[in-house]
């Protein structure tokens, strides 16, 4: 009986890796990390395109509708039901996010490339923060609400206006201060923090000039938008007609 031969290695060869180590490396890299790589980067590339674009024409309330014609009526709920007037509503959103579903506050970088935190948790159209947006839930039972969905973030606003008409006295129709308070909170605003911000009562007043302009043409458009909200949908075949119900006359839309 012979002894049994064993494999003879070499204890250092200057042109090879480990074998063991540098194979068991690929492997996990390969079987673990490479998959959740590509997973990520999947789930936020299908949530980027899930993701409504802001309207073609942030600045016309009659192009906002006719370009997005269930934001009407599910802003108009939302101004009938806290009894907030729907420009006051609309020049909100324009300032907080520029009807931005995903809008988020610019986070920190440091040295230029490294990300760093950002300065609240605010997200969505209006721009609710954490803690907030909470409150909001709680108070209407809405669970599912995002702050993405403009139909929620409308009536989020909606819904914290009439807080502030209450809390601080405000008429829901003050679009500047009504502003200043949703920026500063109901408690901040009471303080007269904002007072001492010299861009703050500026960018108040943008958006009460703002809530002006959205008014003259709401004027104009909102009868015939009241109109196809209320008529039954067009049926649906091949190409859309402006003359068809649900549509809003361009002509209505572009006048100044």
């Amino acid at each position: 009986m012979t002894e049994p031969r064993t494999r003879y290695r070499p204890r250092w060869q200057a042109w090879r890796f480990p074998p063991v180590r540098w194979r068991s490396s690929l492997r996990a890299l390969t079987r673990h990390r490479w998959p959740w790589a590509v997973a990520v980067t999947y789930g936020f590339l299908l949530i980027a395109s899930c993701t409504t674009s802001p309207p073609r024409n942030v600045d016309d309330a009659c192009s906002i509708f006719a370009e997005y014609g269930d934001w009407f009526a599910e802003a108009k709920t939302a101004s009938r039901r806290w009894g907030v007037p729907l420009p006051v509503l609309l020049a909100i959103i324009h300032q907080e996010s520029a009807f931005r579903a995903d809008a988020r506050p610019q986070r920190t970088w440091y040295l230029g490339f490294v990300p760093g935190p950002r300065p609240s948790s605010a997200f969505g159209y209006s721009q609710a923060l954490d803690g907030t947006w909470e409150r909001y839930v709680a108070a209407t039972g809405k669970r599912g609400a995002d702050r993405d969905e403009f139909a929620d973030a409308v009536d989020f606003i909606g819904w914290y206006v009439d807080e502030t008409a209450q809390t601080n006295r405000i008429a829901k129709s003050d679009a500047y201060n009504q502003y200043l308070a949703y920026h500063e909170g109901q408690g901040g605003f009471a303080k007269g923090t904002h007072l001492k911000k010299a861009w703050l009562l500026e960018r108040a007043r943008r958006v009460r000039q703002q809530a002006d302009r959205y008014r003259a043409q709401l004027a104009r458009c909102e009868p015939q938008m009241e109109t196809l909200s209320r008529a039954p949908p067009p049926p649906t075949s091949g190409t859309r007609s402006t003359d068809a119900p649900g549509s809003l006359d361009p002509e209505t839309c572009n006048r100044a």
